[in-house]
Protein backbone atom coordinates (compact mmCIF):
# COMPACT_ATOMS: atom_id res chain seq x y z
CA UNK A 1 0.00 0.00 0.00
CA UNK A 2 1.66 3.15 -0.96
CA UNK A 3 1.44 6.30 1.40
CA UNK A 4 0.06 9.81 1.22
CA UNK A 5 2.06 12.89 1.21
CA UNK A 6 0.31 15.07 3.53
CA UNK A 7 1.75 18.51 4.78
CA UNK A 8 0.71 22.29 6.01
CA UNK A 9 2.53 25.16 5.37
CA UNK A 10 0.91 26.46 8.62
CA UNK A 11 2.97 23.73 10.75
CA UNK A 12 5.93 20.88 9.70
CA UNK A 13 5.32 17.79 10.91
CA UNK A 14 6.26 17.18 14.47
CA UNK A 15 6.11 21.04 15.49
CA UNK A 16 3.72 23.33 16.64
CA UNK A 17 0.53 24.09 15.48
CA UNK A 18 0.11 28.18 15.16
CA UNK A 19 -1.98 29.62 18.42
CA UNK A 20 -4.54 30.84 15.38
CA UNK A 21 -5.64 27.33 14.70
CA UNK A 22 -6.31 26.46 18.40
CA UNK A 23 -9.59 26.70 20.59
CA UNK A 24 -7.64 29.70 22.05
CA UNK A 25 -7.21 31.61 18.64
CA UNK A 26 -9.17 32.14 15.66
CA UNK A 27 -9.95 28.23 15.18
CA UNK A 28 -9.76 28.19 12.04
CA UNK A 29 -8.71 24.57 10.23
CA UNK A 30 -4.94 24.75 9.24
CA UNK A 31 -4.46 24.22 5.75
CA UNK A 32 -3.67 21.31 3.93
CA UNK A 33 -1.93 19.58 1.65
CA UNK A 34 -1.26 16.06 -0.16
CA UNK A 35 -0.17 14.16 -3.38
CA UNK A 36 0.39 10.05 -4.40
CA UNK A 37 -3.94 9.76 -3.84
CA UNK A 38 -4.43 6.00 -5.90
CA UNK A 39 -6.35 6.60 -8.88
CA UNK A 40 -8.92 3.86 -7.47
CA UNK A 41 -10.14 5.72 -4.62
CA UNK A 42 -13.46 6.71 -4.54
CA UNK A 43 -13.64 9.36 -1.67
CA UNK A 44 -11.13 10.77 1.12
CA UNK A 45 -11.28 10.74 4.47
CA UNK A 46 -9.62 13.16 6.47
CA UNK A 47 -9.43 12.80 10.61
CA UNK A 48 -8.06 14.66 13.55
CA UNK A 49 -7.55 13.38 16.79
CA UNK A 50 -6.02 13.88 19.60
CA UNK A 51 -4.73 10.34 21.56
CA UNK A 52 -3.47 12.31 24.48
CA UNK A 53 -6.68 13.82 25.75
CA UNK A 54 -7.88 12.79 29.33
CA UNK A 55 -9.86 9.78 29.14
CA UNK A 56 -10.34 8.57 25.90
CA UNK A 57 -8.99 10.19 22.28
CA UNK A 58 -10.61 13.20 21.55
CA UNK A 59 -12.21 13.99 17.69
CA UNK A 60 -11.16 17.47 16.49
CA UNK A 61 -12.28 17.33 12.82
CA UNK A 62 -14.09 14.61 10.93
CA UNK A 63 -14.99 14.94 7.26
CA UNK A 64 -15.92 12.01 5.07
CA UNK A 65 -16.74 12.05 0.78
CA UNK A 66 -13.81 14.42 -0.18
CA UNK A 67 -13.80 14.17 -4.03
CA UNK A 68 -10.35 12.14 -4.35
CA UNK A 69 -9.27 14.39 -7.13
CA UNK A 70 -8.49 17.18 -4.77
CA UNK A 71 -4.56 17.92 -3.50
CA UNK A 72 -5.86 20.11 -0.69
CA UNK A 73 -7.65 22.16 1.32
CA UNK A 74 -7.58 26.20 2.08
CA UNK A 75 -7.42 27.18 5.71
CA UNK A 76 -10.84 27.79 7.27
CA UNK A 77 -12.32 25.48 4.73
CA UNK A 78 -14.14 22.43 4.38
CA UNK A 79 -12.73 20.07 1.93
CA UNK A 80 -14.46 19.68 -1.42
CA UNK A 81 -17.01 17.54 -1.54
CA UNK A 82 -16.90 16.50 1.88
CA UNK A 83 -18.94 16.35 5.02
CA UNK A 84 -18.01 17.71 8.27
CA UNK A 85 -19.24 15.50 11.03
CA UNK A 86 -19.11 16.54 14.36
CA UNK A 87 -16.29 17.07 16.55
CA UNK A 88 -15.90 15.99 20.05
CA UNK A 89 -17.03 19.48 21.15
CA UNK A 90 -20.34 18.80 19.16
CA UNK A 91 -19.86 20.81 16.38
CA UNK A 92 -19.86 19.90 12.67
CA UNK A 93 -16.07 21.15 11.34
CA UNK A 94 -12.86 21.72 12.98
CA UNK A 95 -12.59 22.15 16.76
CA UNK A 96 -9.08 23.26 17.54
CA UNK A 97 -6.80 22.28 19.91
CA UNK A 98 -7.78 23.35 23.78
CA UNK A 99 -5.98 20.64 26.01
CA UNK A 100 -6.08 21.19 29.89
CA UNK A 101 -3.96 23.79 30.95
CA UNK A 102 -1.08 22.18 32.50
CA UNK A 103 -1.31 18.77 30.86
CA UNK A 104 1.81 18.96 28.93
CA UNK A 105 2.22 18.92 25.18
CA UNK A 106 -0.72 17.04 23.36
CA UNK A 107 0.26 15.59 19.88
CA UNK A 108 -2.75 16.17 17.28
CA UNK A 109 -2.77 13.66 14.56
CA UNK A 110 -4.18 14.23 11.01
CA UNK A 111 -5.02 11.27 8.74
CA UNK A 112 -6.27 11.32 5.02
CA UNK A 113 -7.82 7.83 3.88
CA UNK A 114 -8.40 6.84 0.53
CA UNK A 115 -11.16 4.40 0.04
CA UNK A 116 -12.19 1.82 -2.17
CA UNK A 117 -16.16 2.64 -1.29
CA UNK A 118 -17.42 4.88 1.04
CA UNK A 119 -17.89 5.29 4.33
CA UNK A 120 -20.47 3.85 6.47
CA UNK A 121 -21.00 5.94 9.78
CA UNK A 122 -23.55 5.76 11.94
CA UNK A 123 -24.61 9.98 13.29
CA UNK A 124 -22.00 10.66 15.84
CA UNK A 125 -19.15 8.79 15.09
CA UNK A 126 -16.52 9.05 17.71
CA UNK A 127 -12.55 8.04 16.58
CA UNK A 128 -12.81 4.66 17.08
CA UNK A 129 -15.81 4.29 14.95
CA UNK A 130 -13.80 5.83 12.33
CA UNK A 131 -11.00 3.38 12.29
CA UNK A 132 -12.97 0.45 12.44
CA UNK A 133 -15.26 1.66 9.63
CA UNK A 134 -11.75 2.44 7.47
CA UNK A 135 -10.35 -1.03 8.35
CA UNK A 136 -10.42 -3.44 4.87
CA UNK A 137 -11.24 -0.22 2.78
CA UNK A 138 -7.94 1.40 3.09
CA UNK A 139 -6.04 2.35 -0.33
CA UNK A 140 -3.60 4.56 1.36
CA UNK A 141 -3.28 6.80 3.60
CA UNK A 142 -0.72 9.76 5.11
CA UNK A 143 -0.40 10.92 8.40
CA UNK A 144 0.99 14.44 9.86
CA UNK A 145 1.58 15.09 13.26
CA UNK A 146 0.76 18.64 15.20
CA UNK A 147 1.30 19.79 18.68
CA UNK A 148 -0.10 21.98 21.31
CA UNK A 149 -0.14 22.75 24.94
CA UNK A 150 -1.42 25.44 27.09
Amino acid sequence: MSGIELSSTAFDDKTEIPRRHSGEGANVSPPLTWSRVPQEATELVLLCEDPDAPGTTFLHWLVTGIDPGTTGVAEGETPQGGRAWPNGFGRAGWGGPMPPPGHGTHRYFFRLYALSEPLPLHEHPGVEDVHRAVKGRELASGTLVGTYQR
